[in-house]
Formats: structure tokens, C-alpha cells, sequence
């Protein structure tokens, strides 16, 4: 019989990527899990798509644009099918000229989004025209096919939500349509404010969340909550933690049965509360108590690809809900420390996703402890992977995202302190960052606000750039 991994072994192994990944690390259907566990579904995104450009001088005299648009036809069916939560609209074959364009605009109303194919030469006119209608907008524009791309830097400078994948790939089709999927799916998305929301300003104003990305607040008090906990079946919940905690957990240290069980009855309960809200993130300022911690409940939600947030975090629960709709992955928030001497920022919280990889990978090997602040409930320790690479982010002020490349490279022995879930990232340059902390962005904010930051499996800065652009959301790099 094959012994299992330890923990050391375990964190040295080498990740396998998640299946249900499109090329360029983006994310095929991610609110499968949800869905498969009782989440109502969400309408496909609908992406308009404009074949720009007959022929002419470049790419060259002779182009035939009508057989060109028929070899992209069957790659964007098969991409409606590998996405399986897109549709593809349109599909009209205009020349590059400022009148072709002027009669497409009135059929972008009702769209999602808007998928350019730049086939011929042109003054780069026309695609503003369409870009100006207001949709976010992906260019795929193959070599030769003209010099409009060079506009497009000037554009996303201006602020037009437009991105450019400037290829002989047409995988790369595939990239930008999964980061369009994002704004409309932010704008479908409802967070679940248990108590009260924390963050910066912006972030706390749910007039000004709706204003930006149409994503709605819906708040919920504590007698909503405990309500909500004793309506859920005793069995129910220990039939799921079972299931889901005492047959998976490697040990269990501190926690009582019944501690267990009722982070599975909190679990429950806030599934119902998210159902019947149609919500896809909760966050709460309740996490601690109120009538039991969170930490097991968000957990099993963030394995599920939803949100699970705590403190009331608002800035890091919209970053969590754009990386999941992005890439896949749930978001680890954590409370950053720092340690020169290995060059690195220590990452370390009591909510971890077990499943990091996304809903298809692999749950990692997890202990089930107490919350450390107080030594009460139950939380989880996660055995994150050593030289996983991660990308370090944070919504700030509704405008600006917080970004950095890591690479964990162990995982810290300080079981004696600090939260339960740790691990030790390098970064490029610690002590700069460290006295830069924030950037310039969070200043004046509160401990937590500052503090917080999201870990994401995988280097996704330079998608991590694109979704943002699409979002109106600039980027400042943290490290």
C-alpha cells in the first residue's frame, strides 16, 4: 500500500494545472462548481463579433476577407462550446471604412461585449467608432493584417475599455473572450454584506460599486444570519461535515465535533441566504461569532469558485470575484508580514481555499485547528505549495488594482503564532516594498484596509492588465 505524502513532501511536489483551464491561464466555466451544488446559472455573456477589412494593400491585393471570415467561423463555435457560458452574436463582414462601422453601432445595444477581427488595412477610424459605442472591446489582430494596432496603446491611455491581442495565434482568441466574460459578470453579481462593509470609502458605498461595476450589495444582519443558521437541518449539517471535513482532513487538532459541525450548519445556511439573494459572494464583519465563525463556511465556498470573504472586506471580495470570474481561482486573503532576510513577504490568515488550483484541482492537505486570535471554532491550516508561483493583488478605491508577482518558496515555522494558513513569498525587492506598502494609494486608510492584500495561484499580471482594462481600473505595481 502507497503511504500518503507528508506535509514536506506534499509542499515540494510539482502542481499539476487545473483542467479547466483555456490557454493563457483563463478560465473556462468558472461558477461550474457553483452551479453543480445548487447555484442558479447564469445568461451566457453575449459578444458581438465584427469582421473588419476587405483587402486592399496590406495583407495583400488579392486577399479574399469571405474566405478568411470562414476560417474563424468553426474556431468560435468551438470556443461557445469549450467556454460553454458565452455567446457569440453578430459575425457581419464590413470594410474598414467610418460608414461600414456606423451601421454596426446601433446593433451593439442589448450586447455584453464586443469581439474585433482586423483583417485588412484601415486608418484605425472605424474600430474607434465601434470601440466608442461603449461595449469593452477585444481587437485580435494577426500580423499583417495593417497597422491599426498601433492605435490601440493610445486608446487604452485615453481610458477605452479595449484590449489588444496582437498574434498569429488564434488560442489567443480564446484569452482575450474570457477576460470580456468579466464586466458582465461583474455586472450580474450580488456580495452579501452580513453586518456592516469594511474598506476603502468607494468600496463601502454600494451606490458607487453599482455605479462602477453594476454589481449589487445586499445587506444582511446579524437576526438574518442566526436566523438563517437554526432553520438549517442538524443532520443536514452533520451529514456535510462528514462529507466534506472529517473524511478529508489529514487531522484535527484543537476543534470539538460539534465546533465542526456548526461551521457546516454556518456553511448551509449561508448557501441558502446566497441562493435566494442570487448571490455569488458573501463577506461579513460577523466572521468571528454571531453564532459561529466563518472560517469553514467561507472555506468551502471559496473551493466552490464563489466568495468568501471576511472582516467585511470589501475591496479584496471584489478582487476575489474578478480573478474567479478571470482565471478560475479562488483568492486567499491574507495579513502580510514581512522578512528581509529571505527577501520575502510572509502570507498567513485562518481562511484558506483548499482548493487553490481551482474547483477541479485537487484539495491540498489541510489540518482543522482553532482561529488563532482566539483559540475558538474551527479554522483551516492549508498546505500550500512550495514554488507555486502567485500573483499578490488588491481592489483599492474601486480604481486601482494592487499588483505583484510572487513565488512561494516555504512555508514558515511559526506554528506557535500568527494565523493558522501561512507561507513565505519571495518577492522582487522586499525592503522597497515594504516601505512602500501601498503605494501611495491606501494612505490615511485603517489597519485592515491596509493591510489585507489576495493571493491567487498562477503569474496572471499580464491578463491581470488586460481585465482591468476592461474594467476601467488602472494597475500600480506593489513589487
Amino acid at each position: 500500500m502507497t503511504s500518503p505524502l507528508n506535509r514536506r513532501e506534499f509542499l515540494g511536489t510539482t502542481a499539476l494545472a487545473g483542467g479547466m483551464l483555456l490557454a493563457g491561464g483563463v478560465a473556462l466555466r468558472p461558477l461550474q462548481g457553483a452551479e453543480n451544488a445548487g447555484w442558479p446559472k447564469l445568461p451566457p455573456v453575449k459578444i458581438h463579433v465584427v469582421y473588419i477589412g476587405l483587402g486592399g494593400a496590406w495583407p495583400k491585393p488579392e486577399f479574399d476577407a469571405k474566405a478568411e471570415v470562414e476560417k474563424f467561423k468553426p474556431y468560435l463555435d468551438g470556443l461557445c462550446q469549450r467556454l460553454g457560458d458565452v455567446e457569440f452574436t453578430g459575425g457581419e463582414l464590413i470594410p474598414n471604412t467610418d460608414a461600414a462601422a456606423d451601421e454596426i453601432v446601433p446593433k451593439l445595444a442589448g450586447e455584453d461585449a464586443l469581439l474585433i477581427v482586423h483583417l485588412a488595412f484601415g486608418s484605425g477610424s472605424p474600430m474607434l467608432k465601434l470601440i466608442d459605442a461603449g461595449l469593452p472591446t477585444a481587437i485580435f489582430s494577426q500580423p499583417f493584417s495593417g497597422h491599426d494596432w498601433m492605435y490601440v496603446p493610445q486608446w487604452q491611455k485615453a481610458g477605452k475599455r479595449v484590449v489588444l491581442a496582437a498574434s498569429r495565434d488564434m488560442a489567443d482568441i480564446d484569452r482575450v473572450v474570457a477576460l470580456l466574460r468579466v464586466p458582465s459578470r461583474m455586472s450580474q453579481s450580488r456580495i452579501l454584506v452580513v453586518g456592516r462593509a469594511t474598506g476603502t470609502k468607494p468600496a463601502c458605498d454600494a451606490e458607487k460599486i453599482k455605479a462602477k461595476f453594476g454589481t449589487e450589495i445586499v445587506p444582511i444582519n446579524v437576526e438574518q444570519q442566526i436566523a438563517a443558521f437554526h432553520a438549517v437541518d442538524p443532520a443536514a449539517a452533520e451529514a456535510e461535515a462528514e462529507e466534506h471535513w472529517f473524511k478529508a482532513a489529514k487531522k484535527i487538532v484543537e476543534p470539538s465535533r460539534q465546533d465542526i459541525i456548526d461551521g457546516s450548519r454556518l456553511f448551509l445556511a449561508l448557501k441558502n441566504l446566497m441562493i435566494e439573494n442570487r448571490a455569488q459572494a458573501v463577506t461579513s464583519t460577523l466572521c468571528m461569532s454571531n453564532p459561529c465563525n466563518a472560517c469553514l463556511a467561507f472555506c468551502k465556498l471559496n473551493d466552490l469558485g464563489l466568495v468568501g470573504a471576511c472582516e467585511g472586506d470589501m475591496d479584496s471580495t471584489l478582487t476575489m470575484l474578478m480573478f474567479g470570474y478571470a482565471f478560475g481561482k479562488p483568492g486567499f486573503i491574507t495579513d502580510p508580514l514581512f522578512d528581509t532576510s529571505k527577501n520575502a513577504v510572509i502570507h498567513a490568515h485562518c481562511v484558506a481555499p483548499t482548493r487553490m488550483d481551482g474547483i477541479d484541482g485537487q484539495r491540498h492537505p489541510f489540518a482543522i485547528r482553532t482561529h488563532r486570535d482566539d483559540n475558538s471554532g474551527a479554522a483551516v491550516d492549508v498546505d500550500l505549495r512550495v514554488g507555486q508561483e502567485i500573483t499578490c493583488a488588491k481592489l483599492a478605491n474601486l480604481d486601482t488594482m494592487l499588483l505583484s508577482a510572487q513565488k512561494i518558496i516555504e512555508i514558515p515555522e511559526f506554528d506557535d503564532r500568527g494565523c493558522r494558513t501561512q507561507c513565505t513569498a519571495e518577492v522582487a525587492d522586499a525592503r522597497t516594498m515594504l516601505s512602500n506598502w501601498g503605494s501611495g494609494v491606501l494612505e490615511g486608510e485603517g489597519m485592515m484596509t491596509l493591510l489585507h492584500r489576495v493571493v491567487f495561484y498562477g503569474n496572471h499580471v499580464a491578463n491581470v492588465r488586460d481585465m482591468t482594462q476592461l474594467l476601467g481600473v488602472r494597475v500600480v505595481m506593489e513589487g
